[in-house]
């Protein structure tokens, strides 16, 4: 066989090869959320029960909901380290807080790590919740129930009653039960959103979740590692019948 055919062959075996492994690892960017909250809790949970939770509200949204005492006229100053200090508490870290301005009122950013999810409640800006995480048979089951909102007045802050609040959960394995009104999203991610005059007058909301006891990244590396091997081993099956083509042909020749 000539060299140049021999290159094109293993060519067309290192595209294959790289095919495979991106169909393995899957392809495409996460979604994209379109909807502005007033108030949003998003938890990243692993199956051991640490997690990240990022809260995206506008200051008079934690004021209403969690009773804060934050200005929220937007020209006023707005202490960072004071808002830092009013998510810290056990078994937490707050790892950054932001601030932006949408529709005339301003809002805060906020990034927690959380080394037990059970515990979440002990924190003061979560403590309207109950948590739960336990293995029943064969799959974890994750249950959030949200209480009573602190129901606290906060004015006249340009709310327009369309406002809307959002708990949402990244899951880390496949999901075969939920609660959810909507479907699973890229990337297993549940949404849930209430009025957020529902919330404020304490409409119940439970977030219900059954998850496998194997991370999807688990299983993930267990394909990529197999279609690995076998794109390795069905490309050095090619170079042997390659080159035990050329030696039958040097032989014939």
């Amino acid at each position: 066989m000539r060299e140049g055919s021999l290159g094109r062959l293993v060519l067309v075996v290192a595209l294959a090869c790289a095919a495979g492994i991106s169909a393995a690892c899957g392809g495409g960017g996460g979604g994209v959320f379109k909807t502005q909250y007033e108030y949003e809790e998003e938890l990243y949970l692993a199956l051991d029960g640490t997690a990240t939770v990022n809260v995206n509200a506008s200051v008079a949204a934690l004021d209403a909901l969690r009773g804060f005492d934050l200005p929220v006229d937007p020209r006023a100053r707005l202490d960072r380290e004071r808002v830092r200090a009013l998510f810290q508490g056990p078994g937490v870290e707050v790892t950054r807080v932001s601030v932006s301005r949408r529709h005339s009122r301003r809002f805060v950013h906020v990034g927690i790590d959380v080394r037990d999810v059970r515990r979440l409640s002990q924190v003061a800006p979560f403590a309207w919740s109950k948590y739960r995480l336990e293995r029943h048979g064969e799959v974890v089951q994750f249950r959030q129930t949200v209480g009573k909102a602190a129901g606290k007045s906060v004015g006249d802050v340009g709310w327009t009653g369309n406002e809307v609040v959002a708990f949402r959960l990244h899951i880390p394995s496949r999901i075969p039960f939920h609660n959810s009104p909507n479907d699973v999203q890229r990337g297993n991610i549940l949404m849930w959103e209430q009025p957020l005059s529902a919330r404020l007058a304490g409409a119940p909301l439970d977030l219900e979740v059954d998850m496998e006891p194997r991370s999807i990244l688990y299983s993930t590396l267990l394909l990529f590692g197999g279609t690995v091997i076998a794109a390795a081993l069905t490309f050095a099956v090619i170079i042997w019948w390659v080159i035990r083509r050329g030696r039958d042909a040097e032989v014939a020749a």
